[in-house]
């Protein structure tokens, strides 16, 4: 995940002083990516640097508040409609495999046994999340929650292939 983009999107509509970025960030993602407080800050120096990002001044309780620019606007944009390369062959597990393979280990079942217990808690702990979420309050991460549990389900099925 892109911090700076994150940030920029944050920005776009209304602006925001730091730690308003910060809670804004975790209400998006509903805390399921740590964002820590000071990386906001060393980002918004960075988008101030790079013009993409332009400070207004304090508000009335002597907090820096940051605006898009329009350069913000331009590389936003820009990175919304770049696709996301997906480095599927260098998963940690598939690596692991390879390894284990490669070097006779006799434990491979055990590697696969054990990825398959994790592979399904983490669908048992999506679904459970999915199910605590507002049909229509909260659709959009009902899709990216569907997605998640999409790619496990393939891993799951992958895993029983290789066992």
């Amino acid at each position: 995940m892109s911090v700076k983009h994150a940030i920029l999107g944050l920005v776009y509509s209304k602006p925001r002083h730091g730690y308003e970025i910060k809670t804004q960030f975790d209400e998006l993602v509903y805390q399921k990516w740590q964002l820590n407080t000071g990386q906001v800050y060393t980002t918004l120096d960075r988008l101030v640097r790079d013009e993409f990002v332009e400070t207004l001044g304090e508000d009335a309780k002597d907090r820096k508040q940051y605006q898009i620019t329009e350069a913000g606007r331009v590389e936003l944009r820009s990175w919304l409609l770049q696709p996301v390369e997906r480095s599927l062959l260098r998963d940690e597990f598939f690596f692991k495999i390879l390894c284990a393979k490669k070097i006779g280990f006799e434990a491979v079942q055990d590697m696969i046994k054990q990825q398959r217990s994790l592979v399904i808690k983490e669908i048992l702990s999506l679904t459970q999340f999915k199910n605590s979420l507002d049909e229509q309050s909260d659709k959009d991460m009902i899709w990216l929650v569907e997605g998640g549990l999409l790619h496990l389900e393939a891993d799951l099925r992958w895993l029983d292939i290789i066992d």
